[in-house]
């Protein structure tokens, strides 16, 4: 088949979600299955453009993949003839300058979310897109991942009856930088530098729960600085000043409720680093990043309270395996092929700028119920 080939400018991928996700796990595997095929036949095929501000790490970067094309000017990336998406995932408090020089090149957009530190420039984005005409994309990783993917299942499927509930608890613990390096930058633990988990991390939560329960319509939160020095990457102590934990309560569309726990300051002690139950009239799910297990009320056992003996049921073995029944994809790779085809067939790709300022809406707002101590409604955005 012939080749389609569409320039991507991708600017921040020396960091470790943008060269593995992103770069080798998505745009490079595409390259490796011979490209994507588009509605006209022919295959897509993607041109890498690396851009970041170091020029040893993007040579050795693009050295290590056989790539050839890369600059630590972005203004140079952008003018190149066959650039056609431009990709950001460099920290927060940088994108929303390079976003808006890649629309006014009428480049169309992808970014790693958050898409802005606040709901003001995350909307005047938007706006701006939609103004040049470029289409435009928020990376939404966790609805393609595996175990989420199953319990869409399940919601479509009706197994819950009426959702009532939904609980989920995220978080590892992050070395402190002492004794042993942490697994997290600087950064994220710094408010000046667009750090904190609560803009982190309600971002997925929200169009998690909007795409598979219904809209956030209020929250309440209480967040946390736990652990209140750390040791960055030069091995000098530094004052954390945004906020390591965060414990909301979402109220949705349609009565139910769901509670988020998020910390970079906890144990593990589940099967994986995030996990959602879901309970409802007709059955229960547990749900992962990658597996999915059930309890439908028929098989509900009757459990007794009684503290003063030990328990002698199996919990956990009461729960019945969803089975796979289909091949999944790495969820990245699966977004970034339907931007691709978005941007070449005009397929649909609902995920645009404004669905990416609802993630920087709740995390604004949520920040705000926890400062003022109160319940906070969530408006209807609309550009």
């Amino acid at each position: 088949m012939k080749r389609r080939p569409v320039g991507i400018v991708m600017n921040g991928v020396t960091g470790r979600m943008g060269h593995r996700q992103h770069l080798i796990r998505s745009i490079l595997a595409v390259r490796e299955q011979g490209g994507l095929q588009a509605a006209d036949d022919t295959l897509i095929w993607p041109e890498p453009i690396l851009v970041g501000r170091d020029p040893a790490k993007l040579r050795a970067l693009a050295a290590r993949h056989g790539l050839e094309r890369w600059t630590t000017s972005l203004d140079d990336a952008l003018a190149e003839d066959d650039a056609e998406i431009y990709f950001d995932t460099q920290i927060t408090r940088q994108r929303d300058k390079s976003v808006r020089r890649a629309i006014e090149a009428g480049k169309h957009v992808y970014s790693e979310k958050p898409l802005a530190e606040d709901l003001p420039t995350a909307l005047e984005l938007a706006r701006l897109a939609r103004a040049a005409g470029v289409r435009t994309g928020v990376v939404q990783d966790k609805l393609f991942l595996p175990g989420v993917r199953k319990l869409k299942r399940l919601v479509d499927g009706g197994f819950f009856g009426e959702v009532l509930s939904v609980r989920g608890e995220f978080g590892y613990w992050v070395f402190e930088g002492d004794w042993q390096p942490p697994q997290r930058p600087s950064w994220n633990y710094r408010r000046e530098d667009g750090g904190g988990i609560v803009l982190d991390m309600f971002c997925h939560w929200q169009y998690v729960l909007e795409n598979l329960f219904g809209s956030v319509r209020a929250v309440q939160c209480t967040v946390a600085t736990h652990i209140p020095e750390r040791v960055d990457e030069r091995g000098e102590t530094y004052r954390c000043t945004a906020e390591d934990a965060a414990y909301a309560i979402f109220e949705l569309a349609g009565g139910v409720v769901a509670q988020i726990n998020s910390s970079w300051a906890v144990r593990v002690h589940r099967d994986e680093l995030v996990e959602f139950q879901v309970d409802g009239t007709k059955g229960s799910a547990v749900a992962g990043l990658w597996d999915c297990k059930v309890q439908h009320r028929a098989m509900t056992p009757m459990p007794v309270w009684n503290p003063d003996l030990p328990a002698t049921e199996s919990f956990r073995a009461q729960w019945a395996e969803i089975p796979d029944n289909q091949r999944f994809d790495n969820a990245f790779r699966v977004q970034w092929e339907l931007f691709l085809r978005h941007v070449v067939d005009g397929t649909p790709h609902p995920w645009d700028f404004l669905v990416g300022a609802k993630g920087v809406q709740l995390a604004e707002l949520g920040l705000r119920a926890a400062r003022e101590g109160c319940r906070v409604e969530v408006p209807e955005l609309t550009l």
